[in-house]
């Protein structure tokens, strides 16, 4: 790279951090306000705990919201005062072509999105799990239901469904517990408990007052009993998957929960597979925004950066917006989650395509 590309390099990076930098302290400064009546209500919660276990994460979360925002709006500053200051002209001048003058852009866009490719597929699911396990505790009104699931069914394969009436996780038991094998459309095996418990320590069931019924040719052979220690494909925590958040599974864990899901018979997965494309498709964007903001800023305008600047953040929310409607309507059942979420990117994909065609005249 020449001297030029790594001055280009400096600036797009450096502004992007600053802009990062003075975006984060503002959320952390709103929050603050609005939770510190919570903070003050818990007299054995510290300042370093709430650092470390809330805003922590917070930050790490914040960041990764606002990397595309924060990206966008460094790249029309800077590149609107190299137009202003007429260094465009130089180069211009110099006989360096826009796309040339891209280069380093690339270069920057490129160090971004690995990161924010690393945030999203790793590190943001981790921070995510954190923070809400602290709001949970602190800020959240506790309820009964929360350790408590009811009238939960569950196909395990193409040919086992099991189902209980309720089960605490406090206690670990859950009481009228079933489970059914079938051969095609015809039942062949149903074990019932009055009670079942889950015995971590040997990760086995422990069933109370069961009843074991084997559907024969000619007759039904029918088995009970006080109590039977067994053990099934399924645990406790199979019993959350449908109330479990998206956000906060990494992707090798949501992708093998999607796929243990879709052997089970779970009809509609659609917001995890949300969650999980959008976690690439947002930091593609990262090029996409990048090249619109070069192309709105690389000629001077009347009005200076304050012009360029209201036009980059009036399409920063469209592209938000357009964002917002596609994940709703991608989570919707019966539709192909992948093709809506990367819809945004194909629209101001196009535009940044012609904006660029347009800049290279």
């Amino acid at each position: 790279m020449k001297k030029l590309d790594w001055y280009i390099l400096k600036r797009y990076l450096v502004t992007f951090l600053f802009t990062l930098l003075i975006l984060i302290p503002i959320a952390v400064a709103i929050d603050i306000s609005q939770r510190v009546d919570k903070f003050l209500a818990h007299s054995d919660l510290g300042v370093g705990q709430i650092i470390d276990e809330y805003y922590k994460n917070f930050i790490i979360y914040y960041s990764n919201t606002f990397m595309p925002l924060a990206l966008f709006i460094a790249v029309i500053l800077f590149t609107s005062k190299l137009s202003n200051n007429t260094e465009i002209v130089a180069m211009t001048n110099a006989k360096i072509s826009f796309t040339r003058f891209l280069y380093p852009y690339m270069v920057g866009a490129t160090l971004v999105t690995i990161m924010a490719l690393v945030m999203n597929h790793f590190v943001v699911p981790n921070s995510s799990k954190e923070r809400k396990k602290f709001e949970k505790e602190f800020f959240n009104k506790k309820r009964f239901k929360d350790n408590i699931v009811e009238n939960f069914s569950l196909q395990l394969n193409d040919s086992t469904y099991m189902y209980i009436k309720s089960y605490s996780f406090k206690s670990s038991q859950g009481s009228f517990f079933s489970i059914e094998n079938y051969e095609g459309i015809e039942l062949v095996q149903k074990l019932t408990a009055d009670n079942i418990r889950w015995v971590k320590k040997d990760s086995s069931f422990k069933l109370t007052r069961y009843s074991l019924r084997k559907v024969l040719k000619d007759r039904d052979s029918i088995f009970s009993g006080t109590s039977i220690d067994t053990v099934f494909t399924f645990t406790p925590k199979d019993f959350l998957y449908k109330s479990a958040l998206a956000q906060e599974l990494p992707s090798h864990e949501l992708s093998d929960f999607i796929k243990i899901s879709k052997k089970r018979g779970v009809k509609n997965l659609n917001a995890y597979l949300v969650e999980f494309h959008k976690r690439t498709s947002l930091p593609i964007a990262c090029y996409i925004l990048t090249l619109i903001a070069v192309a709105l800023a690389f000629k001077k305008k009347r009005g200076g950066i304050g012009v360029n600047l209201g036009i980059g953040v009036s399409i920063m929310f469209i592209y938000v917006f357009f964002l917002k409607v596609a994940e709703v309507l991608g989570a919707v059942a019966g539709v192909n989650p992948f093709i809506y979420v990367w819809i945004p990117n194909l629209i101001f994909g196009l535009l940044a395509f012609y904006l660029y065609l347009n800049a290279r005249k």
